[in-house]
């Protein structure tokens, strides 16, 4: 069974910075895209930042030039530096992974971190 562990969320004042990183543990598995969603109060789930195992990156509109994603294959890590964060960015950030295991494919989700920006 494939699980994802998340760390590095927190409290940090608007214009700060955090790292997130989230690490994929198991046997047996492979790996596609991995990546991180955000889920403020109220709101839907959002896509924040997304990355293919060959490296290319995708990122939400709100977070573009802000947030780097990044990721270690060898150590099925994704890693996300974000930068200049606003309020706006305080939510649950959700890791992400696309899981080959087998002949089975499937969608993983971290159980989340918390990520607070103080105005």
């Amino acid at each position: 069974q494939v699980q994802l562990a998340e760390s590095g969320g927190g409290l940090v004042q608007a214009g700060g910075s955090l790292r997130l990183s989230c690490a994929a543990s198991g046997s047996m598995f492979s790996l596609g895209a991995m990546g991180w969603y955000r889920q403020a109060p109220g709101k839907q789930r959002e896509l924040v930042a997304t990355m293919t195992s060959g490296g290319t990156a995708n990122y939400g509109d709100s977070v573009k030039d802000r947030f780097t994603i990044s990721r270690d294959n060898a150590r099925n890590t994704v890693f996300l530096q974000m930068n200049s964060l606003k309020p706006e960015d305080t939510a649950v950030y959700y890791c992400y992974a696309y899981v080959i295991a087998g002949i089975r494919a499937y969608d993983l989700w971290g159980q989340g971190t918390q990520v607070t920006v103080s105005s």
